[in-house]
């Protein structure tokens, strides 16, 4: 008897089943239904050839020899005809307005797939998998049409688990991938596309000109918008947290988030702001944070990030925001915060940014349990063509980092708009990651108002100078299904226009304008800081005996693990450095600084590369269990009440993680959040959001934050990389009160300089030039009273020289200042006063002033650092300390890299810098 007899048409569903299963994962299948298939698939691409030959006339022949009786044979055929729009639908969709789609070979002819017209009435078993039953295969290419290649493409095939797969193909199938909406439902579309369209045209007469990078084109955002808030409010969702670009952003405002139009048009109308101190940014550029009442009564919190021009910046920042939230309010549900990122195609596929913001959606220091992104698609980056724009077919190709679904959705049909948000928003609820819907529209208008498109696209211009927008198409509809009247249309866009025209004569009886931070509720209690109140003093003293405690806890290891004897080893040392010589190293004072924040309620969060065990091993924050490789932290077992220590190594980037945890601060001024470089110089490749937030976002957007940039920096013969972190750059930024930068030279100075970040009543940037080699420095210790009962000094006094032998009074910071005490030392020279300026801005001048007068026999008054002139502090000590014009100088020379290569020639430029420092006869 034939081994294969079982193959008759009694069981051809099953064998289709098992054969879709096969395709999908082809490891979930049994190993010998796997070989037959695979033998199948190989003898096919033989039969492919001669359609006509014997083994084709009655049955098929595998590549074993096998006869497989037609009517499976057949039945294969249709489920790699299933497979292939599953797989490749998404390329031959209706889902662009205004122009045809490219063409892709092979199609989904069903020639391709074996088949042909006299095969059409035929009704195979394989119509199970679509939940259609048996069915002809006309009934099941009408349906796989409608699923797959109308108005919405989606690509998720290449998605890895089964349970995602099964739920999606299940969801495609109910009502064959088609909105069936109420009338009511259908209304509300149309009311949300009537705001959108009048919005814009309003603006368009009112304010002729004027750059307002309209949604025309893209119009159905609006609508998809308002139905994602209400369905996502009743299946739990508590905040949304947005981030866009300019492009639709006032219609989003104005239409979504419910800022009233009257200040909008306030902005437009160029008002001076109402208070001095700040000095605002375009109107497309400001964030907002309203509370709104969904149809169902329902309260929701909407969050629009404030975003600079630099595309997709803000993704990362809303990513951070997100995972704040939900660590401080929803630690039990964080799929209550839901973090919506709209991007525009040309950025997308452009911005390596997004690669970076990505990479993060399932690391356990940065996933917000999915996310859903949406591209405003207008086919064109300015005036840059799409095929210009990118090698990969689609924009949005880096989603399959990640295997999430794409939808592509031609955004002139509202309702299928409307229906893939819902697809997207269950997907994320369901399984906690990221959606992509595609909103393939256009862009009426040039990159803004004022530009002229047709100079580089007139062929696609031309076709969308007479295309209707979404609002007129979708009535037209209506009309047609006897949903509206005509007149319909007329009576709302009047209504809807009366009132901005109500709100546009409001705001013309208003001289200035206001601008309104975001997450005020988060900042209840904090004032804005001036540079006055920076430059006060900060109680950052904690009870001796508490501090013991705290010291105990982490410096005594769970007797109930095993841990490498060099972990053992480590930690009997900081019990000992502490409990025993009193003389804290810089790790243990940092360790410290955190517990005792964290005692007192707040939490501290730490990222970057290899942060747990520390860049040159001197923190190892978190413990790893010899066998198990359990992680213990020990900051985490305080007390019952104290905050948490979220400490993370982070992805190997800059840009994104930067942006992640300046998010994260921005939502929440209670936890210290601090992010370190690698090596300091590491942090320019973050240079974006450090121009943009970091230094800027108090004065443009009036947004406090706290974030902590440590940054490793000193001349240690490492070469050009690895030396400075670019002080300069930083001090170059520095305004009246935007940012704190130090260069601490003690652990006690470090620990009152992270204590104070968290006790101020307000929030800034902390920039910080952290040791390397002075990790592990013999001379660089504190005492645990000075951590106890000290505060952080912005400058410090040399204590062991006598103010009227001192001849020369040199200025230094940081590393610098131990290998001057090294030579001073080896010279014996007690005329020499070596004082360390700890806080670079606001920069301590009176404190200055005070030691010169103290000095007063000093007839030589230096600045030295191991800097070239053109880097390090000097430059931003002559923009803001007047006396330092009379300074004698001691660096190396001009130079456009900092640092030498080779060891010899550094060490050879540092002792000159150092002999110059003692002898002033030596002037480079």
């Amino acid at each position: 008897m034939d081994q294969f007899s079982f193959l008759n048409a009694a069981h051809t569903a099953y064998f289709a089943e098992l054969y879709d299963q096969y395709l999908q994962f082809p490891d979930s299948v049994e190993p010998s239904w796997r070989a037959f298939f695979q033998g199948f698939d190989f003898g096919k691409t033989f039969d492919d050839q001669d359609v006509d030959s014997p083994s084709q006339q009655n049955a098929t022949s595998s590549s074993q020899g096998v006869d497989i009786p037609e009517s499976v044979f057949k039945e294969f055929r249709v489920v790699q005809l299933i497979d292939g729009y599953r797989t490749r639908g998404h390329l031959f969709t209706k889902t662009n307005p205004v122009r045809e789609r490219r063409k892709y070979e092979p199609t989904l002819a069903i020639e391709n797939f074996g088949l042909s017209n006299a095969d059409l009435d035929t009704k195979f078993s394989a119509g199970e998998i679509l939940d259609l039953g048996k069915a002809s295969l006309k009934e099941i290419i009408g349906h796989l049409e409608k699923i797959y290649c109308s108005s919405i493409g989606i690509e998720y095939m290449y998605i890895k688990s089964p349970e995602e797969i099964e739920w999606i193909q299940k969801r495609l199938n109910i009502n064959e991938n088609h909105p069936e909406f109420s009338a009511e439902k259908k209304k509300q579309i149309l009311k949300k596309l009537n705001e959108a369209v009048s919005f814009e045209s309003f603006l368009h007469t009112k304010y002729v000109g004027q750059k307002r990078f309209s949604l025309e084109g893209g119009e159905s955002l609006i609508p998809g918008l308002d139905a994602l808030i209400e369905e996502a409010a009743e299946k739990g969702v508590k905040e949304f947290v947005m981030g866009m670009a300019h492009r639709g952003r006032l219609s989003t405002l104005a239409n979504i988030f419910g800022k009233s139009p009257k200040d909008i048009f306030s902005e437009f109308d160029g008002k001076d702001y109402e208070q001095e101190v700040f000095d605002g940014d375009v109107k497309y550029h400001l964030g907002w944070t309203s509370c709104r009442r969904t149809d169902s009564g329902k309260g929701i919190l909407l969050n629009i990030a404030p975003n600079p021009s630099h595309l997709e910046t803000v993704g990362p920042v809303v990513q951070g925001i997100a995972r704040s939230k939900q660590d401080r309010h929803y630690l039990d549900n964080p799929k209550s915060v839901l973090p919506i990122i709209v991007h525009g195609d040309a950025a997308i596929a452009g911005q390596g940014v997004v690669y970076e913001t990505v990479q993060m959606a399932q690391l356990d220091g940065y996933k917000t349990e999915g996310s859903i992104h949406i591209v405003v698609n207008n086919q064109i980056g300015f005036t840059t063509n799409y095929l210009d724009a990118r090698s990969s077919t689609y924009c949005t190709d880096v989603a399959k980092v990640t295997l999430s679904p794409v939808l592509h959705v031609n955004a002139d049909d509202a309702e299928a708009v409307v229906h893939a948000m819902s697809f997207a928003l269950d997907f994320r609820m369901k399984f906690g990651r990221d959606v992509f819907i595609d909103l393939l529209g256009y862009r009426k208008y040039g990159h803004n108002e004022g530009d002229e498109p047709r100079f580089t696209q007139p062929k696609l211009y031309k076709a969308i100078s007479k295309h209707n927008n979404t609002r007129d198409i979708y009535a037209k509809e209506l009309v047609e299904q006897g949903i509206i009247e005509k007149s319909y249309v007329d009576e709302i866009e009047k209504k809807y226009k009366d009132e901005l025209e109500q709100d546009l004569e409001k705001s013309r009886k208003e001289e200035t304008t206001i601008i309104t931070p975001i997450m005020q509720e988060e900042w209840e209690g904090y004032t804005y800081g001036t540079e006055s109140d920076m430059m006060e003093a900060v109680d950052t003293s904690y009870d001796l005996e508490k501090l013991d405690q705290l010291a105990q806890t982490i410096t005594s290891l769970p007797e109930d693990k095993k841990f490498l004897r060099k972990v053992t080893k480590l930690i009997k040392a900081r019990n000992d450095m502490y409990f025993e010589k009193n003389s804290l190293d810089w790790g243990m004072g940092e360790l410290l600084a955190y517990a005792t924040l964290l005692e007192e309620g707040h939490d501290v969060r730490m990222t970057g590369q290899d942060v747990e065990r520390g860049t040159f091993s001197h923190r190892h924050a978190v413990l790893k269990v010899e066998e198990s490789e359990e992680e213990v932290n020990l900051h985490n077992q305080i007390s019952k009440d104290q905050g948490h220590f979220y400490i993370y190594n982070s992805l190997l980037s800059e840009y994104g993680v930067v942006g992640f945890d300046y998010g994260y601060a921005m939502a929440d001024p209670n936890v210290l959040t601090i992010w370190e470089a690698q090596f300091g110089d590491f942090s320019n490749g973050a240079q974006i959001v450090i121009d943009q937030y970091i230094s800027a976002a108090e004065d443009k957007w009036k947004l406090q934050n706290g974030l902590v940039m440590l940054l490793p920096h000193g001349y240690e013969g490492q070469g050009a990389e690895h030396s400075s972190a670019r002080m300069e750059r930083y001090l170059q930024l520095c305004a009246k009160d935007n940012m704190y930068i130090a260069n601490c030279t003690t652990p006690a100075n470090f620990y009152h300089l992270l204590r104070r970040q968290i006790k101020t009543a307000f929030r800034k940037p902390l920039i910080v030039f952290t040791p390397k080699s002075l990790l592990r420095h013999a001379k660089v210790t504190s005492t645990k009273e000075e951590l106890a009962t000290g505060s952080f000094q912005t400058l410090i006094d040399d204590k062991e020289v006598k103010p009227e032998n001192v001849k020369t009074l040199v200025f230094c910071m940081g590393k610098f200042y131990y290998d001057l005490l090294a030579k001073r030392e080896e010279l014996e020279r007690n005329d020499i006063a070596l004082v360390r300026l700890e806080q670079l801005f606001p920069l301590p001048t009176s404190r200055i002033h005070e030691v010169i007068n103290k000095y007063e026999n000093a007839d030589d008054i230096v600045w030295a650092q191991e800097e070239p002139r053109n880097m390090g502090a000097w430059s931003h000590l002559l923009l803001h300390l007047d006396d330092a014009r009379k300074f004698r100088v001691c660096s190396r020379k001009f130079y456009g890299s900092p640092a030498a290569g080779s060891s010899v020639r550094f060490k050879r430029r540092h002792e000159r810098v150092i002999e110059s420092v003692f002898d002033k006869t030596i002037n480079d």
